[in-house]
Order: C-alpha cells, then structure tokens, then sequence
C-alpha cells in the first residue's frame, strides 16, 4: 500500500524501527483486532492499538461506563458516566487516530456468538474478568485458528500471556492453551473480583500497554513470542517472573486425544 503525507508522519517512529518499517506499518492497518472487554486492560490496550494503526478494532462489552470505572478504565472522563462503554470507547479512538475503523458490540460473548464473531477477526486480545469468559474465549481462537493474548488482574498481582495452540505466521512452534495452564476454573467463592478485593489502577495500564505490544509483535511475527511463557507481575514488590509453559499432551482441548470438539460446552 501507499502512504499518504499524514500517515507518514503519524507513523514515523514506527516505520524508522527495522522490525517494523513501511511494510510492517502497512500490515497492522490491514489488520483486524479484536478485544474483548473495555474495562481496566481494554482502555489502555485499545488507546495503543489505535495509536498504533491497527486498520480495525472491534470491541465487544456490554457495560456502561460508572464513576467507580474511571480510577482506572482511562478510556473514559466523567462526562461518560452512564454512556455504554463501546460508544465513549469509540469516540476515544476515533479523536486518536480518525483512521482505525471501530466495530462496536454491544454484547457479551456467549457460546452463540463466539465463532462467529473471532472467524471476523486476525487475533484477540482478552481483558475479561472471570473464568467462564476467558475458557470460552479460549476454546473459540482455538477453533477459529486465531491468536489469543490474555492478560488478567486483581489487587497488584497480573498475569499476562499469548495462547497459540498452532503453529505461527512464520512458522513457530505450536505453544499451550490456556487450559494447557489452568486445566479448570477455581470455585468462585475462592476467587474475589476486582469489586470485592480492590485493584490498582496504574497496574491495569502497564498490563494493557504489555498486551498492545505482544498484540503488534503476533501480528507483525516480530520479536520472541508469549506463546510458551507466562508472565505473572507483583506490581507491589516490583518484581516481574517469566516462566516457560510447555502444552499439556492429556489437555483436553488441545492435547493428543481432545474431547472438547466444539463450544458446546459453554452452553
């Protein structure tokens, strides 16, 4: 493709890296994003993304934006209070980078939508809360052939990780599922969410940003992959630990004899 005048100086920083350049510039606007979630990690994330030039970003949330948000959700100021996240969200984007093309969802991802909705898209970035979102997003990249970066926090604990289950752009490795790690969600009743136990807002922006940037790199098939490392962050003692993740040959989704076949399981 052919730059115009203004692309050209709204990507210079990117173009002038050798990882990146013109081509890899022209290969993040043709490419299509999607988000799940526009709280804590979707705010930041979907901030860089558009800055960055990712042609469309699809987000799918079905909150509305509370005061409590905004300690931390920067997508959003306290005029928003009461509008629907994905509608501030886009507005946010647009005055960023008019370009990026937003594909707003109103909606929860469900078993029914799921397939069809990732089959649109060339990678997804999951910021949900709870397990029984982030399994089933999961399982339908898995299905769908599409790279999933994942991140999650609670209190000044985050993890963060890229689930890629077959083989990459260039021909890396297949690396774990998400179940490869977490074979089943804890009981709830052991697990508090951000309401109940509290997080802090600054650590929701350095995970987004991280997610951004393994979201550029899977693209653009730069750098060392997520895929086969989970990074798990103590923002309260400053201390950052990547561990090598290898896949679970009995998991059932993705190991040697699977028996989750579709997503009726999330049914």
């Amino acid at each position: 493709m052919e730059f115009t005048e203004q692309q050209v100086n709204r990507y210079a920083r990117h173009i002038l890296l050798p990882e990146v350049g013109g081509l890899g510039q022209a290969k993040l606007i043709e490419s299509r994003v999607l988000v799940i979630g526009a709280g804590g990690l979707g705010s930041p994330l979907v901030l860089y993304l558009a800055a960055a030039g990712i042609g469309t970003i699809g987000i799918i949330d079905d909150d509305f934006v509370e005061l409590s948000n905004l300690q931390r959700q920067i997508l959003y100021r306290t005029a928003d209070v009461g509008k629907a996240k994905i509608k501030s969200a886009e507005d946010a984007i647009t005055a960023i980078n008019p370009d990026v093309q937003v594909e707003a969802h109103l909606a929860r991802i469900t078993a029914v939508n799921a397939a069809d909705l990732i089959n649109q898209y060339d990678l997804v970035a999951d910021g949900s809360d709870n397990f029984k979102t982030r399994f089933l997003v999961n399982d339908a990249c898995f299905f769908a052939r599409v790279p999933l970066v994942s991140a999650a926090i609670l209190r000044f604990d985050a993890q963060i990780a890229t689930y890629r289950a077959f083989k990459g752009l260039k021909g890396q490795a297949a690396g774990p599922c998400y179940r490869c790690l977490f074979p089943e969600a804890p009981p709830e009743s052991l697990v508090p969410t951000c309401a109940e136990a509290g997080v802090l807002g600054a650590l929701c922006g350095m995970m987004g940003s991280f997610q951004a940037t393994e979201v550029i790199k899977e693209l653009l098939g730069i750098g060392e992959s997520l895929s086969g490392s989970l990074i798990i962050c103590d923002g309260l003692g400053a201390d950052i630990r990547k561990i090598k993740v290898s896949p679970d040959p009995s998991c059932p989704l993705c190991g040697e004899a699977p028996s989750i076949k579709d997503l009726s399981i999330h049914e």
